[in-house]
């Protein structure tokens, strides 16, 4: 490609050039895609319907579901058409789509772990103003403020990266559209350019992991304090599965993000992508719907009223 050619498309990477490859990436990454839609639906599902999941902390998961749908939505479906057309192609407003939407979910679903942490922290340590701080209102402008940040921070990233000139190349080394990767194609200083956007990344990621941090230790403080050794118990249980997304959301992103970006990515580098882009959004209604039984009679409550109206059906 010659410089300051107009580019029209680029080309993402596959995981292989065999075809039996492909159908078997086709075949998992669709299994991972179902299987996520599925867990994410039902906890949205189950959350909506059921009023005793009506309440800031479910709220708050429902939103987390959204956005892990979101997420997911926005890279298997078309690394999978890509592998069962044996084709590599994305169009330039893919791309563009694929960087925004991508950042928004992202960005938004870590900040929404962060007012979840806030919750918990209101609902241990000032059980008696639960109700007064965490009210409709507090949780709406709460979860406003979440989807507010993402949109901030992929309008700075998108609008940077899509206004530089790519002349290097048009592939992409990796099986969606990513900022680093395409910073290397322009012609420009895209790093000065990026700068901002990466200064507002780093404080709203650095301020949001710190805010955990510092309400966990409050958190974990004031369970010590809990006389009886089943209040503790109960007090833990809300937090683990949080405290396991959380840790799950950071070390993937951790590993894909801090490796340097390479000319010719290994299938290491693929897999820790894979793994940030699937497993979050896959693991998430695993992990809060294993520990709480709330969650459990809520489902089981939908799988009754499913077989009760495929009975009515079928009579």
């Amino acid at each position: 490609m010659s410089n300051w050619t107009t580019v029209t498309e680029f080309l993402l990477l596959g995981f292989s050039d065999t075809r039996e490859l492909q159908i078997l990436h086709f075949v998992i990454f669709l299994a991972a895609y179902l299987a996520a839609l599925v867990g994410n639906l039902l906890v949205i599902t189950a959350v909506t319907t059921d009023h005793h999941l009506h309440s800031p902390m479910y709220y708050f998961l429902a939103n987390l579901s959204i956005l892990d749908l979101g997420s997911i939505s926005v890279i298997v479906p078309k690394s999978m058409a890509n592998s069962l057309l044996n084709t590599r192609t994305i169009s330039y407003d893919g791309c563009v789509s694929q960087v925004f939407l991508l950042l928004l979910f992202c960005t938004a679903g870590f900040a929404l772990l962060t007012i979840m942490a806030y919750d918990r922290y209101v609902a241990i340590c000032k059980p008696l103003y639960y109700e007064i701080i965490m009210n409709r209102r507090a949780c709406v402008q709460m979860a406003a403020g979440a989807w507010t940040a993402g949109v901030i921070n992929s309008a700075l990233h998108t609008g940077n990266t899509f206004s530089l000139p790519f002349c290097h190349s048009n592939i992409i080394n990796q099986f969606f559209c990513e900022v680093p990767q395409l910073l290397k194609l322009s012609c420009s200083d895209a790093y000065r350019r990026e700068l901002a956007a990466l200064a507002f990344s780093v404080f709203l990621g650095l301020g949001c992991f710190v805010f955990i941090v510092v309400s966990y230790v409050q958190i974990f403080t004031a369970v010590w304090r809990i006389p009886s050794e089943q209040g503790r118990q109960k007090a833990f249980s809300t937090c683990i599965p949080h405290l396991i997304v959380v840790s799950l959301f950071v070390s993937t992103a951790s590993i894909d993000y801090t490796k340097p970006v390479s000319d010719s990515p290994s299938p290491l580098d693929l897999l820790a992508a894979a793994l940030y882009c699937v497993v979050p959004p896959l693991m998430n209604p695993v992990i809060y719907s294993m520990r709480n039984r709330e969650i459990q009679a809520a489902l089981r409550k939908l799988q009754g009223l499913s077989k009760n109206n495929m009975c009515i059906f079928f009579s």
